[in-house]
């Protein structure tokens, strides 16, 4: 079978890597153009780029699908080199590109996405972290033979996981991705897989994370804003203020007591929330490196009353 591949992230990456080591031939990957990384700027491949680069596979970068669009150029010469691979199927995950509909249909069994959640629920760019930050229980994977909507796909194979208390999305991640590679393999071997439309209930978006959604709102329930720390971990982390400096929260536990919120209640230190309290357990200073709040408070000390305030 001959698979050509469309993703960027290590989570894409790490599905790449299962069908090359499953034995499919894959004569073409497509990922996001090469951007900007690092404190220097420099452009930097994709994690799908440099596996394939490894793996010596020819890659496509464009900036855009449409045939009549602004990058119309690139998509010409897209559509030049996917017609030229002959794929049987094309798998996609996470690849940042909306896919039109010339090329859903140019692979001889359509376009398939490995998509990190139990759809409909958290359809769109960030549902690992949406589902931590909701307090979900449980989320997944979910394969899907795509469709011109926003994952709106009929569903192929659905595998589970747990959301465990102290999950990150870089652990959950890390965990999804594992078993996407294993599904997607499972699909492509399978002599045929049934198709199942998607329920018309339970449909939730899972808009893309702005940085703007890092500060902290010490006004909501100590809850929330621990998972929201968990569902930001490694981007973009929580912000407060504290005492005119900007510092970063990382992790939290929920603590005992009430109070006026963002105000230091107890050394650890605890601050009070709109319900309940957290005391902060990993912190970090701007131009500092992130570690453990003790370490933070032999550089800065913390006193009872002061106040984080929303940066």
């Amino acid at each position: 079978m001959r698979v050509v591949f469309a993703g960027t992230p290590e989570f894409a990456a790490v599905a790449l890597d299962a069908l090359l080591a499953a034995g499919f031939t894959v004569p073409l990957v497509l990922t996001q153009p090469d951007r900007p990384a690092g404190r220097g700027m420099k452009l930097q491949a994709s994690a799908v780029k440099q596996r394939a680069v490894a793996a010596g596979i020819p890659v496509a970068q464009p900036q855009g699908l449409k045939l009549d669009g602004k990058y119309a150029v690139d998509a010409a010469a897209a559509c030049e080199a996917l017609r030229a691979a002959d794929a049987d199927v094309m798998v996609v995950a996470a690849y940042g590109l909306i896919l039109p509909q010339w090329v859903l249909d140019t692979p001889r069994r359509g376009c398939l996405n490995i998509h990190a959640s139990l759809l409909p629920r958290w359809r769109g760019a960030a549902p690992i972290h949406r589902a931590i930050e909701a307090g979900d229980a449980e989320t997944g994977i979910t394969l899907m033979q795509m469709d011109a909507g926003l994952d709106t796909g009929d569903m192929l194979l659905i595998g589970r996981e747990a959301i465990r208390a102290d999950d990150t999305t870089a652990a959950l991640h890390d965990r999804l991705a594992d078993m996407g590679g294993r599904l997607i393999v499972q699909a492509l071997q399978a002599a045929a897989l049934p198709r199942t439309p998607q329920p018309a209930e339970g449909v939730t978006y899972a808009h893309k994370i702005e940085k703007a959604e890092s500060v902290i709102d010490w006004t909501q329930p100590a809850a929330e804003i621990e998972r929201r720390l968990r569902a930001f971990d490694p981007f973009p982390g929580g912000v407060a203020t504290l005492a005119g400096e900007a510092v970063k929260i990382w992790r939290a536990e929920l603590a005992d007591g009430q109070g006026e919120p963002g105000v230091v209640m107890a050394p650890g230190p605890v601050v009070a929330c709109g319900t309940g309290a957290l005391k902060l357990t990993e912190l970090q200073r701007a131009g500092g490196k992130r570690g453990p709040a003790a370490a933070f408070l032999q550089a800065r000390p913390i006193a009872v009353g002061e106040r984080f305030d929303a940066s």
